[in-house]
């Protein structure tokens, strides 16, 4: 399953790595929005779920994966612009759904705020309304060791924190990974970090009252970092929110074993997909995910 692949032009300032997987005779088209520090391959196990049903839209922000060599890194870009640079995509794909991962939630739910008339629903991966205190720790040790540059501890800091629960292959393929960025890289991730701890989080909430469309809020019932509890108070602040747990999984769901794989992929599929494709009644608020 290879994809196509194109490197788009945003606005004239930006110069975006794309990939689209068609899938035939589906008639949706799903854009994923990654989490900090990671390009398209982090969504490699959630494409495979994924692409029977819907084409299936990966991209690179410009700092980082394979937009990094297209682009000038003159300055640092705000999440504001990420969600600027994600609705250009969502309209040139023609793209009807969106899912997020961990602190991709922050641009996709700036760009919801905004109500693209394409989008219908969304689901928000790994993620909360609230700053924790396991969430400050690691924020805090993670902005110490990128702002020293010291690419071992920043690969450490990950896999030891909302990394544990992964397999030691993924273990090792973050460690390479996040090892390897360039110095840009880990400036634009500290930039973005300094701006959620003045906040505390409370940056993603002042506009979430204005989605609209329904919203999957997925966690993992093992996530310290964002808990399924915690992200229950989206309540508080969007209109149509749907909640699951995937049982024994942590942070990073789909990646950590198969049953989480398995059940990560049911409830979102229950979610997106009408009846007539397999899907299931629109989820319950506070239920967990079926176990295997």
């Amino acid at each position: 399953m290879k994809p196509e692949t194109a490197v788009l032009d945003i606005h004239g300032q930006y110069r975006i790595y794309t990939e689209l997987y068609r899938a035939s005779g589906a008639e949706r088209t799903i854009i994923l929005v990654n989490g900090s520090l990671s390009t398209t391959a982090s969504f490699a196990q959630t494409v495979r779920y994924l692409h029977p049903h819907f084409n299936v839209v990966l991209f690179d922000l410009p700092y980082a994966g394979q937009s990094r060599e297209h682009n000038r890194l003159e300055r640092f870009i705000t999440r504001e612009e990420e969600a600027d640079i994600l609705l250009a995509l969502v309209e040139h794909f023609a793209c009807d759904t969106l899912l997020s991962f961990s602190w991709g939630g922050i641009a996709a739910l700036q760009a919801l705020a905004r109500r693209p008339k394409r989008i219908t629903q969304a689901v928000i991966n790994s993620f909360s309304p609230i700053v924790n205190q396991p969430m400050l720790d690691y924020l805090e040790r993670g902005l110490e060791v990128m702002r020293a540059c010291d690419r071992e501890k920043v690969g450490s800091v990950l896999n030891a924190t909302i990394g544990k629960h992964l397999p030691s292959l993924f273990k090792r393929y973050n460690h390479r990974h996040v090892a390897g960025l360039d110095v840009h890289e880990y400036g634009q991730m500290s930039f973005h970090v300094e701006n959620v701890l003045k906040m505390e989080g409370r940056s993603c909430v002042s506009f979430a009252g204005e989605i609209e469309i329904p919203l999957l809020f997925v966690n993992g019932e093992w996530d310290e970092y964002t808990t399924a509890q915690d992200a229950r108070l989206f309540t508080q602040y969007v209109r149509h929110c749907h909640f699951r747990t995937v049982p024994q999984a942590g942070h990073f769901l789909d990646m950590e074993h198969k049953a989480a794989w398995m059940q990560t992929r049911d409830a979102l599929l229950a979610f997106l997909l009408p009846l007539a494709e397999g899907g299931t009644q629109q989820p319950e608020r506070d239920r967990y995910a079926l176990a295997v």
